[in-house]
């Protein structure tokens, strides 16, 4: 049995996109090479990897099985890569951090903290993505990213995840709701109201999606309705219009709460934070940049998200 780099490359992308189109756009391959590149893997391992339903796929059990041993592969094939490119850049030579984060984080302050890493590591380079919480971990998971930050620790044993600290999350109405006050003691005031959230993320039951499902009812707001939308971009557009209220950390509307279209409520009794994490494979290759930034997070994150 005789597996190539183009084949186990392929299977990841077409796992991680849910199609064969889109993973030969990631690959700039045309589809009937990721195509032949899946039937020759599945003949050579003597079982199917995708079911597919028209234009989707999802994987089998044997797919299933093999995606983690897919990823590690080249996860190391990425490390090996980094190494070498380190090891033969001169002393003080230009190394690159590839940092993976999700969205809502890159505000100023974390901007703040990689200023500071530059300042500290001016030779370095900074490869940045960002993604959702899901998305970070599948790029750190992968070795397309040395590190990550994220919401919420991940269960994934292969990954580490790092405490950073907490980011304090607040009801976001609309620039006109009717309630006015900035400080509420519960949630009663929003009896009534549709909730804004994300999908809850599969396999994280801790996850941002399902914080909702836990709270709302904790505060007295049995069956409340709640519409899954997974871009905070369209769920801040949405409350805008009105057509709901959202638990969001601060970080994320600052720019909107400058410019008035839309208000923060803070509910003593709701107790709501995000758990932030950086996240780095267990076993991954880390270089000097992204060991330097790793201690610039730990020294400044926590003051940051305060």
């Amino acid at each position: 049995m005789d597996m190539t780099v183009e084949e186990i490359e392929a299977f990841a992308a077409i796992a991680e996109l849910g199609g064969f189109t889109e993973a030969s756009r990631k690959l700039n391959r045309s589809q009937p090479a990721i195509s032949r590149r899946i039937r020759e893997l599945e003949r050579s391992l003597g079982a199917a990897l995708f079911e597919r339903t028209g234009r989707r796929v999802a994987l089998t059990d044997a797919g299933r099985a093999l995606l983690p041993y897919a990823e590690a592969a080249l996860a190391a094939m990425r490390d090996g890569e980094r190494a070498v490119r380190d090891a033969a850049e001169r002393p003080g030579g230009a190394q690159t951090l590839s940092l993976a984060i999700v969205g809502t984080l890159a505000d100023s302050h974390i901007v703040d903290a990689l200023r500071t890493f530059e300042s500290r590591f001016p030779e370095a380079s900074v490869e940045l993505r960002t993604a959702t919480s899901l998305e970070v971990s599948a790029l750190v998971r992968g070795g397309q990213a040395s590190l990550g930050l994220r919401y919420f620790p991940d269960a994934d044993p292969t990954l580490e995840s790092i405490p950073l600290g907490v980011e304090k999350l607040l009801v976001v109405v609309p620039a006109a709701h009717p309630v006015t006050t900035r400080r509420l003691p519960d949630l009663r005031a929003f009896e009534g109201e549709r909730w804004l959230g994300f999908p809850p993320e599969r396999g994280q039951p801790d996850s941002f999606g399902h914080l909702l499902d836990h709270r709302l009812p904790a505060s007295g707001l049995v069956g409340a309705p709640i519409t899954r939308v997974d871009s905070l971009t369209a769920q801040k557009r949405l409350v805008q219009a009105g057509l709901g209220v959202a638990l969001m950390p601060i970080s994320s509307v600052r720019e909107e709460l400058r410019i008035g279209s839309l208000r923060a409520i803070e509910v003593a009794d709701l107790d709501a934070a995000l758990p932030v994490v950086v996240i780095r494979r267990r076993r991954g290759y880390q270089s000097r940049p992204a060991a330097a930034f790793l201690e610039v997070l730990k020294d400044l994150t926590p003051q940051l998200l305060d």
